[in-house]
């Protein structure tokens, strides 16, 4: 499986290259960046790890390179401000986002081709990419709340002494301010998570959670191990074709009856992206917050229409 990264020479992308290659199960990781020196700079650091961590051809190229990609990630996108939330982005980033968007028309992508959308705010970014290239929904994937919900499941088994691993809890709705947390189905090796945590308890690590992002870019000036691994964990889904459940975000069509937006719910993620989603019975209260999710991504959607 080939793998295209836009973007791959700043840190999401590289990093995400470097779960890929340390995992050892894409054969090909191609990087393109706006910085072609940048993008070949992390493509030969890669490549001087190869005959360690395994044998994949690693390389940059530009846009054109990744026609034949079984998966293209795009990465690309302004950095979000300490004080800045996702959404504040969508101003600065559509412009960025449509130049990267137009450069994929002239370039023949297979037809078969998912992408990943993880540049923020990627929900929009997400709907953006499906509307604005006429492309499957299906096959239109936004990384969503995967790296939300891998914060959140780390935290939690920070604050009880567990294993990370053994902690099964989601972040739904918008990668963003109004993201929901899941209590309702939460558990650590199937011990109810409301029973080992009392509710103060929960209320400071769903905190610490949503402001997880703003406190690695105050310091160190942006994310990238985590969010490359939670790449990394999509990519295999569907490289794998093993219908991973992940909360990525993908085009509601009547789904807690949300239509149009993109957000993350419990979807079955293979070869051919997005197979099927699933509404597990919610709190009155996480239902709000899907709402609320919607209704934000809906009013920001309208803000850039017609731009």
């Amino acid at each position: 499986m080939k793998v295209s990264i836009i973007g791959g020479g700043g840190r999401v992308g590289s990093n995400a290259a470097f779960a890929l290659q340390c995992a050892g199960l894409v054969s090909e990781i191609a990087l393109i960046d706006a910085n072609a020196d940048l993008a070949a700079g992390e493509a030969l650091d890669l490549l001087h790890g190869s005959a360690i961590a395994g044998d994949q051809k690693i390389y940059a190229t530009d846009v054109k390179g990744a026609a034949d990609s079984d998966l293209i990630c795009i990465t690309a996108g302004l950095r979000r401000k300490p004080d800045e939330s996702r959404l504040d982005l969508i101003n600065r980033n559509v412009s960025l986002y449509k130049g990267i968007l137009d450069s994929i028309k002239t370039v023949n992508v297979r037809k078969d081709a998912i992408f990943l959308v993880v540049s923020n705010p990627v929900d929009v970014l997400t709907r953006l990419k499906i509307e604005y290239l006429n492309w499957p929904a299906k096959q239109v994937l936004g990384l969503g709340t995967v790296l939300d919900s891998t914060r959140f499941r780390s935290l939690i088994a920070k604050a009880r002494g567990l294993a990370p691993t053994q902690v099964d809890a989601v972040i739904l709705g918008e990668h963003g301010d109004t993201m929901t947390p899941i209590w309702s189905s939460a558990t650590a090796a199937g011990m109810p998570l409301g029973k080992l945590l009392t509710p103060q308890q929960q209320t400071d690590i769903f905190s610490q959670t949503q402001k997880a992002g703003a406190e690695v870019i105050r310091m160190k000036g942006g994310a990238g191990y985590a969010v490359g691994l939670s790449i990394a964990e999509v990519i295999h889904a569907v490289l794998l074709d093993n219908r991973r459940i992940l909360p990525v975000s993908t085009q509601m069509n009547g789904q807690y009856g949300i239509r149009k937006v993109c957000l993350s719910i419990p979807t079955v993620v293979g070869r051919s992206g997005a197979i099927a989603t699933f509404e597990p019975e919610l709190w009155p209260k996480e239902l709000q917050g899907l709402a609320a999710s919607a209704r934000a991504l809906d009013e920001t959607w309208a803000k850039i229409a017609g731009k």
